[in-house]
């Protein structure tokens, strides 16, 4: 079962607090957003359904995110795909599922490229909700007004009004600019396992063109996407978790 406190690992100097439920494989490995933590409803949701069925659940925060040190805009997707790997490898066990939410996506399918040219081929398939690869290149810089473009010049950063939080999201030159390093939707992508899209319909932050965009770009492996007509970014309704949930489920006895 997970401990009652988490984990605190160092990666690089920095304490990213980690939760593990020792279980069955396949294992699940959850990929949270762009500042949010492993506390949150879907996490949560799948932990309680991986305690009920015994099987292996690993988490973990970002630096700058929930439990995690670090400060939030010190961080990359470079940073935060590092401290990923470092947790996958040192904790997980077997045959794993990856469930990634949002930009949490992007850290996923750079996983499975790093892992995969390491020699690791344990990733025996992804469920993505909302996808958000290259959201800086994708869906931040080509509508940056003027305003926002000089602070990023003049300050290295800009913000911007969260639906989600009471704090703004901030925006550095650095994760825009080491985005371009990691950008996964410039050509086929090859994931070698089956991957399951879960996209709202009524998402605003994320629109289901970048979802269709995505399972276009995966035409070697099987790649299920799945709708939710009235379903927003944070797919967090009893229904949403329900169609998470189910999706996993059948992603791990695909995988057993």
């Amino acid at each position: 079962m997970e401990t009652a406190e988490p984990i605190f690992f160092d990666v690089e100097g920095t304490a990213i607090a980690v939760r593990l439920q020792r279980g069955a494989q396949p294992g699940v490995v959850w990929l949270g957003g762009y500042k949010s933590d492993m506390r949150g409803t879907k996490a949560e949701a799948l932990a309680g359904w991986a305690a009920n069925r015994g099987g292996a659940f690993l988490r973990h925060d970002y630096s700058g995110h929930g439990e995690s040190a670090g400060a939030f805009k010190d961080g990359t997707i470079s940073k935060w795909l590092g401290q990923s790997l470092a947790v996958f490898r040192n904790y997980s066990e077997g045959r794993q599922v990856l469930v990634a939410s949002s930009m949490g996506a992007w850290i996923a399918l750079r996983m499975v490229q790093e892992l995969r040219r390491a020699g690791d081929d344990r990733v025996a398939g992804l469920v993505l909700l909302a996808p958000a690869p290259d959201f800086t290149a994708e869906l931040v810089e080509p509508v940056l007004n003027d305003a926002q473009r000089k602070d990023l010049l003049e300050k290295g950063y800009f913000e911007e009004p969260s639906d989600y939080s009471p704090e703004p999201y901030i925006y550095t030159r650095a994760l825009i600019e080491d985005g371009r390093a990691n950008l996964v939707m410039t050509g086929p992508i090859d994931t070698h396992c089956p991957v399951h899209i879960l996209q709202g319909l009524a998402d605003a932050d994320v629109p289901s063109s970048h979802a269709l965009k995505l399972a276009s770009l995966i035409p070697a492996d099987d790649v299920t996407l799945s709708l939710v007509p009235d379903g927003d970014h944070r797919l967090s309704r009893p229904q949403d978790l329900a169609l998470l949930v189910s999706a996993v489920e059948a992603m791990v006895e695909r995988a057993s």
